[in-house]
Formats: structure tokens, sequence, C-alpha cells
């Protein structure tokens, strides 16, 4: 509930349209109750008991002398112009009346619609957010479709059940007060038995509530599995149908699918019992009601007009009890999908600007790994780096090599602080990394992986990412530098080709020539290259390693290799092996030394 609290916390900014709704509801609710007792007059007509009134009543604001003066005018209408015309008078005030409510209605609504949706995108702009900003370290915990869950699923959850509560929260108990009001002022013993009837299904509906919450966490978390399943099943379909696996897939998905079908079933049961539940009590109430409006009749305590206008007021606050029971179920429903998200949205950062956070712009002297030591969250397998010290001075390319695990890249992802280091710090130019601020750092870097990161738009979007202002010429000069000039101009619409998710239309060299494209375009005076040529053919790395070559020229670079004769030529050569170094130099050097690199080099000869 604290979450909620939190939630409607931010109705602030959106004060004026929330005025507006309460003082819509209030006048909505003002004539609906008006239009109770509105009826007592019609009954009176048609069952002959209007009561004849000459004078009007004195002047006072209070029920009585309203009830009066309606008596008085109806007398006059019924002398002067007959009974069918008084009739007339009193059906056409009940017409305006109920005009007036729905209009009211109407606009309690208007003013509300930008408030609900309003919120729901602050929130999920804030989980948005909230993910860019949170560490590698957490995805590596977290499974990928859990996270869009959260973010669609769970957001939509929020808005449909917790904000609907916004329409019902204002209006249906002014609606109950202003209806109870009026039974207690036409006949307080009988309402406060309806009273105790109505505090004993809350009490019902509350209990059945507590268990929806628990079960609609459960469900939420089951759609989660289900995302994920469907995301892993999606980006993995080559490889699937590869191992005809599709069999396999389809049944273990085809469990997870059967069990938050029954979790959701049972769910559904408990919700829709809600209001039949309250109607079933609410009948109940109305049997009740007119066994004793029956006696208070035949004692003359209460008119048989005035005891139908009672019946019409109570029924009046069975839909408002029904709303307010089902809004309730929706809240404890709602609330476990609040929950997910508010466990993302106070989640720490862990890697942000320190207070003493200064500003960079350029590069002067050199990089300095000092005593760096790493190790992943939750790893039981140990540290990744251990005692790691090197510096790569202005202009010098720096190789890393070692076997797979040996913590290569996790060496270079400590650099632009994707993770912050255990022990030990990292030095730009004599300051540790962790007193610049983090846009200014990494704006110092370039980045080629081995994995093309593109996205689902123009070549031009995806070569200007991160600089949208980039000029058309700007862009093709970095693309003919990176050699991806020539296919981008054979593209249907060029520069203007949509490249599909991920970039899934173009080749893995064409993929790889746009990154590095990007990369140019940013001129950054520190290149990170990690394994960038390592899953391509003969002629994609060669144009590929062209265009790093070109790319490298004048500028520092640290290199990941996996193909060691693309490093040959690096000042030097950094060999690590179980998250330590154990031999530096350079290629002929190494090749001297007779050691782990040697051993690399002539397994990749054989």
């Amino acid at each position: 509930m604290k979450a909620i609290a939190r939630l409607f916390g931010q109705l602030g900014k959106y004060k004026l349209l929330i005025l507006g709704n309460v003082v819509a509801n209030v006048f909505m609710v003002v004539f609906s109750v008006i239009s109770i007792p509105a009826l007592i007059p019609f009954l009176n007509i048609l069952l002959d008991q209007q009561p004849i009134v000459s004078a009007p009543p004195a002047e006072a604001f209070s029920i009585s002398s309203a009830e009066g003066y309606v008596n008085y005018w109806l007398s006059e209408v019924i002398a002067s112009q007959g009974k069918r015309i008084a009739l007339m008078y009193a059906c056409g005030s009940i017409v305006v009346l109920y005009f007036l409510r729905n209009l009211f209605r109407y606009l309690a609504q208007f003013f509300l619609a930008p408030v609900r949706n309003g919120i729901v995108r602050d929130l999920r702009q804030k989980l948005f957010e909230k993910i860019l900003a949170l560490p590698l370290s957490f995805f590596s915990e977290e499974r990928k479709g859990d996270l869009l869950s959260r973010m669609s699923a769970d957001t939509q959850e929020v808005e449909t059940s917790i904000l609907n509560v916004l329409v019902t929260i204002i209006r249906e108990p002014l609606m109950i007060v202003g209806a109870f009001g009026f039974m207690i002022y036409m006949s307080p013993s009988m309402t406060f038995i309806v009273l105790g009837l109505l505090l004993f299904t809350g009490l019902i509906i509350g209990r059945i509530g507590k268990m929806l919450k628990r079960q609609s966490a459960y469900v939420q978390s089951k759609l989660g599995e289900l995302v994920s399943m469907m995301e892993e099943a999606i980006g993995g379909l080559r490889v699937l149908k590869g191992f005809n696996a599709q069999g396999y897939l389809s049944k273990r998905f085809s469990q997870e699918n059967d069990s938050y079908y029954h979790t959701l079933v049972r769910l559904l049961w408990r919700k829709e019992l809600s209001s039949p539940l309250t109607e079933f009590l609410g009948v109940a109430t109305v049997a009740v009601l007119i066994w004793i409006g029956f006696g208070e009749v035949q004692k003359g305590s209460l008119t048989v007009p005035s005891f139908f206008a009672m019946l019409y007021a109570f029924f009046s606050m069975i839909e408002p009890a029904k709303k307010l029971s089902s809004a309730w179920y929706n809240v404890q429903k709602g609330s476990a999908a609040l929950d997910r998200i508010d466990s993302i949205l106070k989640l720490d950062e862990i890697i942000k600007d320190s207070v003493e956070a200064k500003m960079i712009t350029s590069f002067e002297k050199e990089i300095e790994y000092r005593n760096v030591g790493f190790s992943y969250m939750n790893d039981s397998a140990g540290i990744a780096l251990e005692n790691i010290s090197f510096s790569v001075p202005k202009g010098k390319i720096v190789a890393v090599v070692g076997p797979s695990g040996a913590g290569k890249s996790t060496l270079i992802d400590l650099l632009p602080r994707f993770y912050d280091v255990t022990s030990g710090q990292i030095l730009i130019d004599g300051m540790d990394i962790r007193t610049i601020k983090l846009s200014s750092l990494r704006s110092l870097f370039g980045i080629v992986t081995q994995e093309p990161v593109l996205f689902n738009d123009t070549v031009r979007n995806n070569i200007a990412f991160g600089d949208p202002g980039a000029s058309i010429e700007a862009i093709e000069k970095a693309a003919k530098i990176a050699n991806a000039h020539e296919f981008i101009s054979k593209l249907e619409h060029g520069y203007a080709t949509i490249i599909g998710d991920r970039g899934v239309k173009l080749s893995g060299g064409e993929r790889q020539r746009i990154t590095i494209a990007r990369a140019i375009l940013r001129n950054p005076p520190i290149l990170l290259l990690d394994e960038a040529t390592s899953s391509l053919d003969s002629a994609s790395e060669r144009l590929v390693q062209d265009a790093l070559n070109k790319l490298m020229k004048g500028r520092t670079a640290i290199i990941i290799a996996h193909r060691l004769s693309t490093v040959q030529h690096a000042d030097e050569i950094i060999v690590l092996k179980e998250g330590r170094i154990v031999e530096r130099g350079t290629h002929t050097e190494l090749i001297d030394l007779q050691g782990e690199y040697e051993k690399l080099v002539r397994m990749q000869s054989l």
C-alpha cells in the first residue's frame, strides 16, 4: 500500500484537473440526491396523495421548507391547470435533474482521463529511465522478458486496476453519503439497520480482497516468465530450428502457459465474486427494508411515496457499493503489479555521478589500471580480475588476449564504468574515473563490440546514433571511411533504408561496418574494440579490419583480440589468464618468451 500512496502522491502535478473532477463529482452527487425526493411529488400525484398547501412556508433554508415550497407550487399548478399539467412539471423536473446529473458525470470523467493516463505515462517513463540507469550487473541477474512484462503488462495493470479507482474514489462515496443522509432524514431507525448489513458486507469483501493480492503477485510473475520464454524463442529461432527443438520448447511453454491459465482462472473467480456478492447482500437488505418499511407505513409514520423514495435511495447506494467493492478487489490485484514495478524503481543505481564529479573535455596523457580487482555480483565462481596494473599512453595501441573466460571483456567494461572496480582504481590523465561525470567520461570512447548493436531504424539514424544533429555529409564521410558507403548506396532507399530489428536485413560484416561508421562519426580520442572481427568470414573480416585500421589511426586503442594475427603490430600485448596478467610485451617479445601467448599463436596456426 505504500507504493499506492507514492503513486497517488504524484497527483499534485494534476491538481487543476483533479479540482475540476471533484467539483463535477460534487455537482453530480447533488443532482443525484435531489432526484431522489423529486420522485415523491410524482408519486403523490399518481397516487392522488398530493397534499394541498395554500400558503408558502416561512423563509428558512432547510429540507422541510424546500419540501413545503414544492408542495405549495404543485398545489397552485393543480388548482389552476389540473393534475395532468402538474404531473408533466414533475416529470420534467426529473428529466432536467437527470440531464444535469449525467452532464456533470461526463465532465468528471473528462477531467480525470488525462490524470489516469498521465500517471501511467509518468510511471512508464520513470521505469524506462531507471532501467537505462541501472548497472549491467543487474541485467545479468534478471530475465529480459520479465523486465519487458513489468514495463508493459504491469504498467497496464496499474492503469486498469488501480487508477480506475480514481473514478470511484470520490464519486461513489459521495453518492453513498448523500443517499444515506436522505435515508436518515426519512427514517433513522431503518437506516441504521441498513448500515449494519452494509458493514457485514464490507468485512466479507475485505477478507476475499487480501487473498486476491497474494494471488495477483503470483499471476504477474508467471506472466513475466511467459514473456521471457517468448523473447528467448524469437531471439533463438535459428538455433531452435537447426536443432529441431521446437517440440521441446513448445512443451515447456505449454506447461508454463497452462500454469498461468489455471492461476489466472482462480484469480478471476475470486475477482468476479465481488459484484454478485454485493448485489445479493444488497437485495437481502432490500427485503429487510421492505419488511420494516411495511410496518412503518401501517403505523402511519411513513407515507407510501416516502417509503418508495427511501427504497429508491437505497437502490441508489447499491451500484456505488458494488463499484467500491470491485475497486477494492482491483486495488489488491493492481497493487501486486505496482509492487513489482516499485521493486525496480527503488533499486540503487550504484554507478552514478558523485557529488564532487568533474567534467573532462579531452584526453591528454594516459589511461592507467592500478591494482584493479573485480568480481561480479552473486558470482559463486569468485573474482573475475585480480591485481591488474598497466598503462596505455596517448596514441598507443594495447591488445588484450587470452582464453575464453580470462576476463578480457570485463577489463574493457570497467573503463566506461559499465561496472565499477571492486578494488584498486582506473585513472585517466591522473583522475580516478569515479570522480569524472559519467556523460563526459563515456564521451571519450568509441566502442565497437563483437555483436553489432543496431536498431530498427534507418541506416542514417543508426550511424548518427547519439548524435541526431549530424549532417548527411558527415554521415556519408564516416561510412566511406568504414568501407560501408558502397553497400549502403546499393540498398533500396540508400541511407533511408530501414534495416530491421537488430539490423537483421544486413549481413554480419555490413552490420559491423555500420557500427564502425558510428564510432568514426563520434570521433572519440579512445577506442575500445571487443573482438570486432571474430565472427566474420574472411572477405568481411578484411573489409572490417581495413575500416578499423582507418579508425585507429592517430587514436588510443584497447583491443580485445580473438584472431591474434590482427594485433601483431600493437604497441603492447597483454595476456590474461584466469583474471590475471601472465605476460606482456610486443608480439616478437612474447613469441621469444615461449609462454602462453606463443601457445595461443601456435594453436591458431594449426
